[in-house]
């Protein structure tokens, strides 16, 4: 049996090199979605997501002679891994991004680590709440209530509900890091756990999508929807776990968390690049803030004591 790896407090450039790459294919998911809701429901999406990444990952275990577990209690952990990281976050930034631009999205769901905090301080013993991570989530709200201010004010009923949508999928997330713990714990390896969920979402999404969809009555899509199905399955969610968890192992989880510092500037110039959207300052300064309430949460900026 090996020795793991040490983590390197500092990273090395070539973990900042993976780092910066795995800010980009997760940037690019929110591109690859504003393409293909264009053209394709959103449950089709997802499927097509979930299902494909399923494949691939399966294929990477077997290359790695790693078997699949027969334990049921632990497939039962991986049904409720999916239904909180795939299934609810991932229809409901798609059903979203049909509404707002994928720059708003990413800003939004960046939004994860801090309601992480306080799912962890609601459901766990060991992450409390403390004074500085208190001062990040307000500093992070008021970045939401910026960017959605606008919409309150002028009852835009639609753009508001696709915001909720994507601070949703933040929540959700937010549980499915802390459900997350169990799996080592239960010595289940990250790629299994990766793996398995995706796995799982599929089996949870495939009759909802023949029932909601009704593919056969689909009509064909183009290139551009299928292709970033593709994409999106492929490098957004089967090769970025291969890149999380290779980060993880030799940067440590304090430093793989700057990446969701970088997605929403990866996915605004994506958006600005490709699809000519156009951000508002105030979505610039709601990012701000929200970045700046997770550094705060998290410790990298700390907040000046009383003498």
């Amino acid at each position: 049996m090996t020795a793991p790896q040490p983590i390197n407090i500092q990273m090395k450039p070539v973990e900042w090199g993976l780092l910066l790459l795995l800010a980009l294919v997760w940037a690019a998911s929110f591109l690859f979605n504003e393409i293909a809701i264009r053209e394709l429901p959103v449950l089709t999406i997802v499927v097509g997501r979930v299902g494909i990444a399923s494949l691939i990952l399966l294929l990477v275990l077997r290359w790695r002679a790693e078997p699949l577990p027969r334990n049921a209690g632990i497939w039962r952990a991986f049904l409720f891994m999916g239904l909180l990281n795939n299934v609810l976050p991932f229809c409901l930034i798609v059903w979203g991004q049909g509404h707002i631009s994928s720059g708003q999205a990413a800003i939004l769901n960046a939004m994860t680590p801090i309601f992480t905090v306080v799912v962890a301080h609601l459901l766990t013993s060991d992450e409390k709440m403390s004074a500085a991570r208190l001062g990040g989530i307000l500093t992070g709200c008021a970045g939401v209530a910026v960017m959605v201010g606008a919409e309150l004010a002028s009852g835009d009923g639609r753009i508001l509900a696709a915001q909720c949508a994507l601070l949703g999928a933040a929540i959700s997330y937010g549980f499915g890091a802390v459900f997350g713990r169990r799996f080592r714990r239960l010595g289940v390896s990250p790629m299994m756990t990766a793996t398995g969920q995706v796995i799982m979402s599929s089996l949870i999404l495939l009759p909802l999508w023949l029932l909601v969809d009704r593919p056969w009555g689909l009509a064909i899509p183009g290139p551009a929807a299928i292709m970033s199905v593709i994409g999106i399955a492929s490098l957004s969610t089967a090769f970025a776990y291969w890149l999380y968890f290779r980060i993880l192992a030799t940067a440590g989880a304090t430093n793989l968390s700057l990446v969701t510092v970088l997605i929403p500037p990866g996915a605004i110039i994506l958006g600005l690049l490709v699809l000519d959207e156009v951000l508002l300052p105030r979505h610039l300064v709601g990012l701000g803030l929200i970045i700046a309430g997770m550094f705060v949460t998290d410790g990298r900026i700390r907040l000046p004591r009383r003498p």
